[in-house]
């Protein structure tokens, strides 16, 4: 489903840490992360709340806040190195060749602006177009996402749509401009069980169509088996495992995959006590020596208490951080 591996990526990080200042110091909020993502491929970074993915997509798209440092070995969107470019050059980035969605459509669409002043806004900006041809090719973005009689729709306002179609205009925005790169940040939170299908179905279809990386951010392991090609999964501000989607959901080379995975109800366990992960995880100023998962993990050795494992290849297009993967990769231990 992804691109060759020749190709340049459409996003490229090596060694991204992202810290914030606080009364008592520098807290490090993401620690030594790389990603990267091909034309025409949906990555998923998963993790809890707290992990650092929201974190990491801001500091990609370049919104960072006061006393905030972003730190990289490398980062570049299509080629374009992120870190030698000038404030306003990003600023110019931000839409036309890499776009965020982010999961509260209501608090992100302006109340007093047409959907289609909002969306034609876009074209108007960067392309210089007219009124007249802003509004039809707002209506043509809301045809592509599939909101019927567009015509129509174009002229109303966020209130009168429903969660659902927020969320779809978000995405219309975000891909007006058919930028290389969309980063969608829990996109389907707070919306229904099917309106999320057909949310992740829109998102899976569009980056077919237009040929762009998608950078999917979420918590829900049922989001990340629909859609994904590969996965990256983030705790405590570091990626713990990496490969292709089918394979880390049928057989995780980490015990926080697999806490997770276990943690999802299924059909067969009626009656039974759902299991839940130990514990919270750690708070970025708090993190334990070591593993960073070892407080929670039914598998910590003594090893796992003082050494931090590092993540490395266990097999061809696998990785894991975890001194016990290999005892993982035995189906049995599962």
């Amino acid at each position: 489903m992804g691109s060759t591996g020749a190709e340049v990526p459409v996003l490229l990080v090596r060694d991204l840490l992202v810290e914030f200042g606080t009364g008592d110091g520098r807290l490090r909020a993401v620690r030594g992360v790389d990603l990267d993502v091909r034309r025409g491929e949906l990555v998923a970074l998963l993790g809890e709340s707290g992990s650092g993915k929201s974190v990491t997509a801001r500091a990609v798209m370049g919104l960072t806040e006061p006393g905030q440092t972003v730190e990289a070995t490398e980062m570049r969107l299509s080629g374009t190195d992120l870190l030698t470019s000038t404030e306003r050059a990003r600023r110019a980035l931000r839409g036309r060749r890499m776009s965020l969605v982010m999961q509260d459509a209501l608090s992100a669409l302006n109340p007093v602006l047409s959907i289609g002043d909002q969306l034609g806004e876009l074209f108007r900006v960067h392309e210089r177009s007219s009124r007249r041809v802003a509004r039809r090719r707002a209506a043509e973005m809301l045809s592509l996402v599939g909101i019927s009689d567009p015509g129509r729709r174009v002229d109303q306002y966020p209130h009168q749509f429903s969660g659902g179609m927020r969320q779809r205009i978000l995405i219309a925005m975000a891909i007006a401009l058919e930028p290389d790169l969309l980063i969608a940040d829990e996109p389907t939170t707070a919306l229904d069980v099917t309106v999320q299908a057909q949310i992740l179905e829109l998102l899976d279809r569009l980056r077919e169509q237009l040929g762009m990386g998608v950078l999917l951010i979420t918590h829900d392991l049922g989001v990340v088996s629909e859609v994904a090609d590969r996965l990256f999964v983030m705790y405590a501000g570091r990626i713990v495992e990496t490969g292709a989607a089918a394979e880390v959901l049928d057989h995780p080379r980490h015990p926080y995959t697999r806490a997770l995975l276990r943690s999802v109800p299924q059909a067969g366990d009626l009656g039974r006590d759902l299991l839940t992960i130990p514990g919270s995880p750690p708070s970025p100023a708090q993190v334990p020596a070591g593993c960073s998962f070892h407080p929670r993990c039914t598998l910590a050795v003594d090893r796992c208490l003082s050494e931090r494992p590092l993540l490395e290849l266990v097999e061809v297009g696998r990785g894991a951080a975890c001194h016990r993967s290999e005892e993982l990769s035995d189906a049995a231990a599962i």
